[in-house]
């Protein structure tokens, strides 16, 4: 008798092990944002401080550009050979993307077991998401060393779980606006003074482009530390061109190509990138390799024009951008963007989270855009109404309606005019996040 082979039953998809272990982490504190040093310190002890055994760290706060500007300094310092692992928040898709290893994301099978070592070593106590996430991070750092570490803070500076790093080999302050109001104070002196908390005695500061009040508070600092800052504007500038870049010190002035992101101010965030990799000094990194860096960078959800399953309803000619900017300083870098995009309509698909003030987003964006479509973020109990984003846009005399997917917008704006446009999906990064989502999960069917 001929035995029939009967079909292995294919194994049901679900949630990865390691988004349980997150969920089950989430529930150790009761707020999600709580500022403190104490309780990453106390984890990492009971882990033998992995944090100490990390090589040419390089750490990074602002309010704007910081997670394009340590996109950069990988691509540079990949493209010269170098080994790099790089902890960054929030993720796109899937946690993994935050700790990235010597050329890729962690694997799932060992971001698991670290978060389950981690939660072990806590042994219920009191901690926050990104405190004992940042822990693994440093954890995972250990044991895959790279030749540069580069580490960008979550919220602020001075009390964020990063900054229990004692010796970077260099710190930057990227540009710095009004954001997260509610944690590191109502002023630019208060948010400086808590984004100047990651200078340290005996490291290289790197300061980015500031208007002046926020120079006064990190010059301050640095002098209380006894370090010296190298200064946009006293000792490094950069001029911009049509073709690239000109950046210029005491010592030299050296031309760059225009960097793979788009817009203005991705030229700040990657000068600012060539001036970190030149103080980078073992080894020396070439010009020529510091351009091929800058045009190979990749940096999803900054103004990312999509090619997959979303546009597939666009007419010809027409374009589909994401961009996952949330605050007004961010806008205005929008704004200069889109002023240029004229030659066709540019329709908003928005939407915004409530801890910030929508109109203060979309003043700098109303004069350019056509229309807006409001939506509410999937998933996200802190996003604001697409109802409250419409009468917000309305208030600014934008022509807005409401839409229940950024699918349903599309096809909106499409359905009323065949003519081609661009479209920009923006206002949060969960957004964004939740774009890419379909993109992958359709392109892979």
């Amino acid at each position: 008798m001929v035995r029939v082979a009967k079909k292995k039953a294919q194994p049901k998809s679900g949630p990865l092990q390691s988004d349980i272990l997150l969920a089950r982490l989430n529930a150790l504190h009761p707020k999600a944002i709580d500022l403190s040093l104490g309780r990453t310190k106390n984890l990492l002890r009971k882990l033998n401080n992995p944090e100490k055994l990390l090589k040419s760290i390089v750490h990074i706060a602002g309010t704007n550009g910081k997670g394009s500007t340590l996109a950069f300094i990988k691509s540079i310092c990949e493209n010269a050979g170098l080994k790099v692992n790089c902890y960054t928040s929030p993720h796109l898709i899937r946690f993994a993307e935050r700790i990235y290893l010597s050329g890729q994301n962690i694997a799932e099978t060992t971001l698991s077991l670290i978060l389950e070592e981690c939660e072990e070593a806590n042994a219920g106590s009191a901690v926050t998401l990104f405190e004992i996430t940042t822990a693994a991070a440093f954890l995972a750092f250990s044991r895959s060393p790279a030749d540069i570490t580069l580490i960008e803070t979550g919220l602020g500076g001075r009390f964020d779980a990063t900054n229990v790093i004692e010796d970077p080999l260099l710190t930057i302050i990227t540009p710095i606006s009004k954001d997260h109001t509610d944690w590191l104070g109502n002023t630019i002196t208060k948010i400086t003074f808590e984004k100047a908390g990651i200078l340290k005695p005996g490291s290289c500061a790197l300061i980015g482009p500031q208007i002046p009040e926020a120079n006064v508070v990190i010059e301050n600092q640095a002098k209380k530390l006894g370090i010296e800052t190298i200064r946009y504007g006293k000792d490094w500038s950069f001029s911009s061109s049509m073709d690239g870049f000109t950046l210029s010190t005491k010592d030299f002035h050296t031309d760059f190509p225009r960097p793979s992101l788009l817009g203005e101010h991705q030229v700040t965030n990657s000068a600012t990138a060539v001036m970190a990799s030149k103080l980078l000094t073992k080894p020396v990194i070439t010009n020529d390799v510091i351009s091929e860096g800058l045009i190979s960078t990749s940096w999803e959800g900054r103004l990312q024009k999509l090619q997959g399953p979303s546009t597939k309803f666009l007419p010809k000619g027409g374009s589909l951008w994401l961009d996952g900017g949330h605050n007004p300083s961010a806008a205005k870098a929008i704004a200069k963007v889109i002023s240029q995009w004229q030659d066709q309509p540019v329709h908003l698909i928005f939407g915004y989270m409530k801890s910030r003030d929508p109109k203060e987003f979309l003043k700098p964006l109303a004069k350019y855009i056509g229309t807006l479509h409001a939506i509410d973020i999937p998933g996200e109990q802190s996003s604001l109404t697409a109802g409250e984003c419409k009468l917000a846009a309305r208030d600014l005399g934008i022509s807005a309606t409401k839409s229940n997917s950024f699918l349903e917008a599309i096809e909106k704006i499409t359905a009323r005019s065949k003519k081609p446009s661009r479209i920009l999906i923006c206002g949060s990064l969960y957004l964004v996040g939740n774009v890419l989502n379909y993109e992958k999960t359709r392109s892979d069917k």
